[in-house]
């Protein structure tokens, strides 16, 4: 069936991730090649990322990594580099030239874009034209989450970039990493269409079976007569005001918070932040760790989830059916308020705007959430099997590209 153009009969893929300040994007594309390659024996995954800690998440056996000097998006369409202190233009030239000859030599069946059509400010671009003369039996993938920014952002953005063009010029398909009947990602942002279609996958969360509710608990320290709550900020960078706020409220709320708190700073939260977080939580029931090793069976376990409103924090969340209260983050980007203003509407979560933050509101709605039973709505909408769905198209794509190569 497979014809491997690195001259095996196994398929070989490529994924960008760029993902410079959350794990989001990373955790999501680990997730779909670990689906890859459970579903094609045989075949290697290998991952271009730029998170400043990538790879983090465990990688499974036939995939491995390439990691690109990290940049952070400052505003829509403007970057700096996050590690390096060089002018972003310098590192983006290596970055071009770390791409480019990395995929070249590699030589995969299929290239699996994250989120950017052209990479981060084009840098995709050389390495996608040569592959396409090089390799034309290569099949060119991009794939979305469901939100990107606010349509307006999107379409100006894009259309500065020339990231339309890029769709049209070089993609045979498209994955979104989510539902239609939720959010038309493809409508939303006037998304070309490309020769191999646009397939909605559903949300991609982890398959990972879950730890027992006792023996999580137990773990983290949790007595088994007291209610749990988990709080997170994804990977850190921006979650201070979440954090702060949170155990101001744990104060405030004194013998009413007979409750555990189990606090995931993020790997990207700076020290300083951790230690002053580690002194304002002393005598509080609460306890401080950098990230959790299974944050799905955490969620699982708990009464409440307190976080951002990041992709897969709310898709693990809402796959174990359980209440979050999420923040949305100020920004760069609207992604996260859209997405809470649509899952809420939905009744699927509980929502408090950074705007609206205090610790004696937060301190009232922590209550108030413990003791609702009236949601998460069910919705028949909300698939969480996107990471397999994705797979199985990643595997059809190829062969397509296969039989052309032999028509």
């Amino acid at each position: 069936m497979w014809a491997s153009m690195g001259g095996t009969n196994s398929p070989r893929i490529a994924v960008y991730s760029q993902d410079g300040l959350g794990l989001g994007h990373l955790r999501r594309t680990i997730t779909i090649g670990a689906h890859f390659l459970e579903k094609v024996s045989g075949s290697r995954v290998l991952l271009f990322a730029d998170s400043p800690v990538a790879p983090f998440f465990q990688l499974p056996d036939g995939m491995d990594h390439v990691k690109l000097p990290s940049i952070r998006k400052v505003t829509a369409g403007q970057w700096e580099a996050s590690r390096l202190h060089l002018p972003i233009m310098e590192v983006q030239l290596l970055r071009m030239a770390l791409l480019h000859e990395g995929l070249l030599k590699y030589q995969p069946d299929l290239v699996l874009v994250d989120h950017m059509p052209g990479g981060a400010q084009g840098e995709l671009l050389p390495a996608l034209t040569t592959l396409k003369k090089a390799y034309p039996n290569c099949a060119l993938i991009l794939g979305l989450r469901d939100i990107l920014d606010a349509e307006e952002v999107i379409r100006r953005v894009w259309t500065q970039d020339r990231a339309y063009e890029a769709i049209t010029q070089y993609y045979d398909g498209i994955l979104i990493y989510g539902k239609r009947e939720i959010f038309d990602t493809e409508k939303t942002y006037c998304l070309p269409a490309p020769p191999q279609g646009t397939h909605y996958c559903g949300y991609v969360a982890s398959q990972r079976p879950l730890q027992p509710a006792q023996k999580v608990r137990q773990s983290l320290g949790v007595p088994a007569d007291k209610k749990f709550v988990v709080v997170s900020a994804g990977g850190g960078g921006d979650g201070h005001l979440v954090m702060r706020t949170y155990l101001q409220a744990i104060r405030l709320l004194g013998s009413q918070a007979d409750f555990m708190t189990v606090m995931a700073t993020g790997v990207n939260a700076p020290a300083d932040l951790y230690q002053e977080l580690e002194a304002a939580s002393q005598c509080l029931p609460v306890r401080l760790v950098q990230y959790l090793d299974d944050s799905l069976s955490a969620i699982a376990a708990s009464d409440l989830a307190v976080c951002m409103a990041g992709y897969n924090t709310l898709a693990e969340a809402l796959k174990c059916k359980k209440k979050v209260l999420a923040i949305p983050r100020v920004g760069p980007s609207a992604e996260q308020r859209l997405r809470v203003e649509l899952f809420k509407h939905r009744g699927l979560i509980d929502v408090t705007y950074p705007e609206e933050l205090s610790a004696e509101k937060l301190a009232e709605r922590i209550i108030e959430d413990l003791q609702r039973t009236d949601y998460p709505a069910s919705d028949r909408d909300f698939d969480t099997n996107g990471g397999i769905e994705a797979a199985v198209h990643l595997a059809e794509f190829i062969a397509k590209k296969a039989v052309g190569a032999h028509v």
